[in-house]
């Protein structure tokens, strides 16, 4: 590229959902011909995208803003915590410009305002069909709708992003055909609640036949999971609140039509947390179902997240969710300590837990799941799974099975005893032959 053209710094922090967003302002960026740039020293302008879920990562973020207003100068603000204007502007009162969450457009025009689009664009051609990806190029995240309908009450997110709006079924198809012609292997299918999809869409549109690719297809979660699961890659469900239609998602799975992979965030086991946070309470009828997921999707794996030491929760509370990972025994289990959020209903509740409390149970916590995930993972000593590869280098080859989800679950690390040609992005067959708590070891 030549000098020529403005430099744009960007910094990208927060979850999968944020990172498509930064996605589609990079391609942006480089459709207009600006060059993207890992550094301030050279930039014409930094911007930052921002994440404000819970206390840590707005420090994280207004962290980021300071770095790069001291090594620059010249930043723009965009993300989750950019909803909170004054916040930002109170702490960093020198930031050329703020906007919210998925403000593609606004943000465009804040670029233009303070470094002019190019005149002359020799770069177009440059911008890939699939768009800029911050991920690997055998793996993607594809994101299906924006905003949240729920309204949990340890949560700020519909405030930040609104409430739900999903894209239309054949935008989300054109982008996964768009990302597979490219190459990519896996699918990571991402939104705030990936089961509503097109639930915020009146019952005529859902229920109106469309065709895609010549095939008549309905607006609904189930056609679209049908439809990319023909597409040959590994599709992946994340964030998908329990609702009774995810059902009919495990067939697909046993067919092999989506990977045998469930991200539920349950949050809690008791009922009566399980109502102060406004979720779903009804514990035993989630066992029966996992029970049931189990007996159609033997090779099901199932993930959850949840919460300790919200406020009102007692050790009976707490005793409740212990039996719960003891009957459920989830495969991959994420836990975190309650931490109090500006504007979310919980923060002001009365009865909060102290963090020495807090503390004490994720221990618990954490030693019976990492017991449980061990005594799943030496199940698997002796099989032979399909491994997609990451990362070689000299010290071997790392891979993920169709139960490891990219940064938030194990990997495999695989000794190629027969010497074959492997490479980044290919599926190979390992032999497993060893496991701890969260990785396994094999040969192929």
């Amino acid at each position: 590229m030549t000098s020529s053209a403005p430099n744009i710094g960007f910094i990208s922090l927060g979850c999968p959902k944020n990172l498509v967003d930064s996605e589609r302002i990079l391609t942006e960026l480089r459709s207009d011909g600006y060059n993207i740039i890992p550094s301030y020293e050279n930039a014409d302008l930094v911007i930052v995208n921002t994440c404000g879920f819970i206390d840590s990562a707005v420090q994280e973020s207004l962290e980021a803003i300071g770095e790069a207003l001291e090594e620059n100068g010249k930043v723009i603000v965009t993300g989750c915590l950019g909803a909170k204007e004054d916040r930002i502007r109170e702490v960093h009162p020198k930031v050329l410009e703020v906007t919210g969450p998925h403000s593609y457009e606004a943000v465009m025009t804040q670029v233009h305002k303070y470094v002019p689009k190019p005149e002359y664009n020799p770069y177009t051609a440059l911008v890939p069909k699939q768009g800029v990806k911050l991920t690997p190029k055998h793996y993607a995240y594809l994101k299906i709708s924006e905003g949240c309908d729920h309204r949990c009450t340890f949560c700020i997110i519909p405030s930040m992003r609104g409430d739900l709006d999903s894209r239309s079924i054949t935008q989300v198809l054109d982008e996964a055909k768009r990302l597979v012609d490219a190459g990519v292997k896996e699918l990571l299918i991402v939104s705030q609640d990936t089961s509503a999809y097109a639930l915020d869409q009146s019952k005529e549109v859902q229920n109106k036949t469309v065709f895609w690719n010549g095939m008549p297809i309905k607006n609904n979660l189930m056609s679209l999971c049908e439809q990319l699961g023909k597409l040959g890659v590994w599709v992946r469900l994340h964030y998908v609140y329990p609702y009774p239609h995810v059902d009919d998602l495990i067939p697909l799975m046993a067919e092999g039509k989506l990977l045998p992979y469930l991200d539920i965030p349950l949050q809690h086991a008791s009922p009566k947390v399980l109502k102060a946070m406004k979720r779903p309470g009804s514990i035993d009828r989630t066992l029966e179902r996992i029970k049931k997921w189990r007996e159609i999707c033997p090779e099901l794996t199932l993930r959850s997240t949840f919460i300790v030491g919200f406020p009102g929760e007692t050790e009976e509370d707490f005793q409740l969710l212990l039996d719960f990972l003891k009957e459920a025994q989830l495969d991959r289990v994420g836990c975190f300590k309650f931490s109090p959020v500006e504007g979310a209903v919980a923060t002001d509740m009365p009865d909060q837990v102290p963090e020495d409390v807090k503390e004490e149970r994720f221990h618990r916590f954490m030693q019976l799941q990492q017991e449980i995930s061990a005594q799943r993972l030496q199940q698997k000593v002796g099989k032979i799974l399909s491994v997609i590869i990451d990362e070689i280098d000299e010290e071997g080859i790392i891979g993920r099975s169709m139960a490891d989800a990219p940064e938030i679950d194990g990997v495999v690390y695989i000794d190629n005893v027969s010497q074959i040609d492997v490479k980044v992005g290919q599926i190979i067959q390992v032999e497993i032959t060893q496991a701890d708590e969260y990785d396994l070891w094999g040969t192929c």
